[in-house]
């Protein structure tokens, strides 16, 4: 059974007593969350190279201001290269055994002291300035899934079924955990709620890990994510060996994510998910105005 907190938001009971921990805890009694971040970088391709986008990613992430430290999940076949091999950072770099399973990466994990979380795949392109504008908009926003690639769901009355598409519209209801931020009690949510057959669903396809952590926040929120301004889109770069391989190269990848869909809303009981076309763009941002006036620059750069 869940426990109510004042404004009527649920919390599972063997969390009642660490208020501190919950993202609701600041929304009602008006504090703000901490003012730094840790940043978990997922990584399932073996360094080979000091070129590859992981290295570029290390050195933008640990440039902000708010960057507390960073974990790097190690979840390649390969084992984890030594600290040596990574780049020098202004900020403790941690390297753990993500165990090969791709829900790992929301585990809860004692070395995240930070409320807020930055959710990364290893090849992310993102700039500095990005993620600290992502970041103080989490920071009104604790309780929701903050972040760039949105995704969105929609009903099939052909198929009377559940529908995902990764189209590019005004209209998104999901926000990918590959380049977000959240707050670190969805670890324990996702880790202790959700029943295992969904982790393992997840574990097993290697896949919708970020669709599932969207569900578990839209229905705990009963609100949308929130998307915030970037360059042009998310970008996936290929690995070293190329794109052969890739999951999102694979038909059967997509769906999968399909399917994942109408697995989750059968288990909550109904689609969690709130469609929005709510994004949040830095003061002046693309305003016709000197750029010397704006604060965030580098977004309209690139």
């Amino acid at each position: 059974m869940w426990n109510s907190l004042p404004g009527g938001l649920l919390v599972l009971p063997e969390y009642s007593t660490h208020l501190a921990h919950f993202p609701f805890f600041y929304l009602n009694l008006g504090v703000s969350p901490g003012q730094e971040f840790t940043a978990v970088i997922h990584a399932v391709t073996p360094l080979v190279s000091q070129s590859q986008p992981i290295m570029k990613l290390l050195q933008v992430v640990s440039k902000s201001k708010y960057c507390s430290q960073i974990i790097i999940l190690w979840n390649s076949e390969k084992p984890a290269p030594h600290r040596t091999k990574w780049p020098p950072m202004p900020v403790p770099l941690i390297v753990t055994d993500g165990r090969r399973k791709t829900t790992s990466r929301f585990l809860p994990n004692a070395a995240i002291e930070t409320d807020a979380v930055l959710s990364l795949d290893e090849d992310t392109v993102l700039l500095t300035s990005e993620v600290n504008f992502a970041f103080l908009v989490w920071r009104s926003f604790p309780d929701r899934i903050v972040g760039y690639p949105p995704r969105s769901h929609f009903w099939d009355p052909l198929k009377h079924a559940w529908g995902y598409t990764s189209k590019w519209t005004n209209d998104y209801s999901i926000v990918l955990t590959g380049a977000a931020f959240y707050h670190r009690y969805y670890h324990h949510l996702f880790t202790h709620y959700l029943p295992p057959s969904l982790r393992a669903l997840v574990d097993r396809t290697s896949n919708c890990e970020d669709i599932l952590m969207n569900f578990l926040v839209s229905s705990v929120t009963h609100l949308p994510p929130i998307k915030v301004a970037q360059r042009k889109q998310y970008k996936e770069l290929p690995s070293p060996q190329g794109t052969k391989g890739l999951p999102w190269t694979n038909p059967e990848h997509f769906n999968q994510r399909q399917e994942c869909v109408n697995t989750f809303a059968s288990w909550f009981g109904y689609m969690p998910l709130v469609h929005s076309q709510f994004r949040l763009d830095p003061v002046l941002f693309k305003d016709q105005v000197s750029v010397l006036r704006k604060k965030y620059k580098d977004l309209e750069r690139a």
